[in-house]
């Protein structure tokens, strides 16, 4: 608690001394608590005077248009050279829901090469130190949640409007599974509570997020329970693949496999499940369990090269789909055998 309150003095001397340009930027293929936190942290900065812009790498999932002050949030792959001068004029930046810069796509060169100062609002593990100042919380369940109690402890809950309330919801509902995974607690439920005193509308935030699907997005997800998932490892495991022409074939657009790896942990027995999204460039590794038994951030880490949160995490692939599946099936072999998981 003293530690959070140094950091909080820090933070003001940041921002004290009159209007500065901010600029805010989170990760590729941003989500709800990237998007939300982002916003509702502007909107707070804006309240102390500053002027703020949002930055993404690339555009975000149609199911969070619906969030107030998104249509301003610049987004780098469609408007390179106005997401280059933000960061090169700002003169304090904010980086939020990631904890690695180079994973910044066109906006990682500018922002490394920028001398404002760094602050990093976050929620994963093993951040580096190359922020100027770090709000790292690991055992919290989302950024937004992460952002909510710096408002607290900087404004004052009052000072959170009701589209601030929506938008931190947004990212607290989105990175819990609607409060199914782990980090609930107390604290958690009573900051809900404050966002519903201040507005927030919960059954209006669920279904603009979960209820305003494409019928092409409810096809691909049938098809990918159906003809895609596999039960291996006497039911224990399952995962899930899809492939640039399948995806294609139902109109795919990003963010329609939001939540696709999560349906097989609804399968009794299953505790670890996952899905591959073959991209341009890599297979995109989702990894999802539940519980304490399997953690997915040691598996994510040790043979994807990633990383995330204990049940929920993710990675990379270089090979073809068909060798990252056999990768997988080898090691979730390996690491239950490790765990003893029989």
């Amino acid at each position: 608690m003293v530690e959070f309150q140094s950091k909080i003095e820090a933070l003001r001397g940041y921002l004290d001394g009159g209007e500065k340009r901010v600029a805010i930027v989170t990760h590729t293929n941003p989500d709800g608590d990237a998007i939300g936190s982002a916003l509702a942290w502007a909107e707070t900065l804006r309240g102390w005077g500053h002027t703020v812009q949002c930055l993404v790498p690339n555009r975000f999932p149609s199911f969070l248009d619906w969030m107030e002050g998104i249509g301003e949030v610049i987004i780098a792959k469609e408007a390179t050279e106005e997401a280059i001068e933000a960061i090169t004029s700002a003169e304090l930046i904010f980086v939020m829901d990631l904890n690695k810069i180079d994973r910044l796509d066109s906006m990682t060169e500018p922002l490394e090469a920028s001398s404002a100062p760094r602050i990093l609002i976050d929620h994963h593990l093993m951040p580096p130190d190359d922020f100027s100042l770090q709000f790292s919380y690991p055992d919290l369940c989302s950024t937004a949640f992460v952002t909510y109690k710096l408002i607290e402890a900087m404004c004052g809950t009052k000072a959170i409007t009701r589209p601030m309330a929506e938008n931190l919801y947004a990212g607290i509902m989105t990175d819990t599974g609607n409060f199914a995974f782990s980090f609930l607690t107390p604290d958690l439920m009573r900051a809900v509570a404050v966002l519903i005193e201040q507005g927030l509308d919960i059954p209006k935030v669920y279904t603009a997020v979960y209820n305003s699907y494409s019928a092409s997005r409810v096809k691909l997800l049938g098809y990918s329970l159906g003809r895609k998932m596999e039960i291996i490892e006497e039911g224990k495991a399952a995962y899930m693949s899809l492939t640039e022409r399948e995806m294609r074939r139902y109109n795919f657009q990003l963010g329609d496999s939001e939540g696709f790896v999560n349906y097989p942990l609804t399968i009794v027995g299953v505790k670890i499940s996952a899905i591959f999204i073959e991209t341009r460039k890599f297979i995109r590794v989702s990894l999802r369990s539940r519980g304490d038994e399997v953690d997915v951030n040691i598996f994510a880490r040790r043979y994807f090269g990633g990383g995330g949160h204990k049940n929920a995490a993710g990675g990379k692939s270089f090979v073809s789909v068909e060798k990252t599946i056999d990768h997988f099936k080898s090691a979730v072999a390996e690491y239950f055998a490790e765990l003893g998981i029989k």
